[in-house]
């Protein structure tokens, strides 16, 4: 018999405490950080068969399970059943990312007449980057957790401050991250922030998706259709040309469905560069609006996956520097190519791409995005 997601993580010792909130949402120690604050994990269900596992630690996925054709429940996402592991071996295993997501060359860029120096923590091609957030981005810090609710099942609002300077940003932003899960199997994130300074904002979602199950093998054998005519060809580090090219004739037009592992070892210059699949795809239809702009579908388990978002891109990485040095919940080393990232953005360097979508906001505004993960079987 299937275990229930709670009995499973009671049996392997994960959780010490379990409460019930008033509003009904389970949450649960998961350790302390460095300086002793204690560290939550926060469970929502929609009781459809998924459920979704969050820490305050870094707005982190840990866990979310979905049901097969079968009805069965396998946890999708990659990650670790210990809090230290997050700390110390996590390459951004389902956490939020921010205040800009992906790459800044050099980690410079102008604002206003004035030259901004981040930190460069991201190499490849022997060209320093500014990636993800930082040193300490928003996937390391602790976010103030409060249960909510959204068209009346669960959710949970997560809000952090990020101090004017933190890792060379300007302005003092203000975040919020509502994290719900809906009546037909979607996981939403619904990202706000608001600033006193004009600053650079482009927030996502690092979650690596296997549909079969975490440590059940490579990505390579799923299905992806992307609704994206043109995509953004890099460098040798991995920062945008500033091109819009077309996919067609190329191996990354999925605007069919494709095996992923169809044309991953194409000697295409840009597959070469990527080591595989890491590129942004500059997304059909209107910014701004929510619409499907991609389906993941793994052939054996059923299990299909499709995306919807209001940014303008989405990267997709197919996990290229999993090594199977990280051992992920179920005991389960995560080798090469074992998840897939489909991070959902404004398009890479934009600071520096003035014919990129800025990614500038200005005091006054709100920035808003909204994504949804949502699952199906067939």
């Amino acid at each position: 018999m299937l275990k229930t997601p709670l009995a499973l993580l009671l049996s392997i010792g994960l959780f010490t405490s379990v409460s019930l909130l008033a509003d009904s949402l389970p949450v649960q120690a998961f350790g302390t950080m460095p300086d002793g604050r204690p560290v939550h994990l926060y469970t929502l269900d929609n009781s459809n068969g998924l459920k979704a596992v969050i820490s305050d630690y870094g707005g982190t996925v840990v866990r979310l399970l979905a049901p097969d054709r079968k009805g069965q429940l396998a946890d999708v996402v990659l990650g670790f059943n210990s809090l230290n592991d997050y700390f110390t071996k996590s390459p951004y295993f389902g956490a939020l990312i921010g205040r800009v997501g992906n790459r800044i060359a050099a980690g410079k860029f102008s604002l206003g007449g004035k030259a901004y120096t981040l930190v460069t923590n991201n190499e490849p091609g022997g060209m320093p980057a500014h990636l993800h957030g930082g040193t300490k981005g928003f996937d390391k810090v602790l976010w103030t957790a409060e249960p909510t609710r959204r068209d009346g099942l669960p959710a949970l609002r997560l809000t952090y401050t990020s101090p004017d300077g933190e890792e060379g940003y300007p302005g003092t932003l203000k975040v919020e991250v509502v994290y719900s899960v809906s009546k037909d199997n979607g996981l939403r994130i619904d990202y706000s922030a608001t600033t006193d300074q004009p600053t650079p904002v482009n927030l996502t979602n690092h979650s690596y998706f296997n549909l079969r199950g975490e440590g059940e093998g490579s990505i390579l054998d799923h299905e992806l259709t992307l609704h994206a005519d043109r995509y953004t060809p890099v460098n040798a580090g991995l920062i945008p040309t500033g091109e819009l090219a077309p996919v067609t004739g190329t191996p990354f037009d999925f605007t069919q469905m494709h095996v992923i592992g169809e044309r991953i070892n194409s000697p295409h210059e840009q597959i070469k560069f990527g080591l595989g699949y890491d590129h942004n795809f500059a997304l059909n239809g209107s910014s701004g609006e929510l619409r499907q702009v991609a389906t993941v579908r793994e052939p054996a388990s059923g299990r299909v996956m499709d995306v919807l978002t209001t940014e303008p891109g989405i990267q997709f990485y197919s996990g290229n520097f999993l090594d199977g040095k990280a051992v992920g919940k179920s005991g389960k080393a995560y080798g090469y190519r074992s998840g897939l990232a489909l991070e959902t953005q404004h398009f890479p360097d934009s600071v520096n791409q003035p014919k990129f979508p800025s990614t500038i906001l200005r005091p006054g505004e709100t920035y808003r995005s909204t994504t949804i993960y949502r699952f199906s079987a067939k």
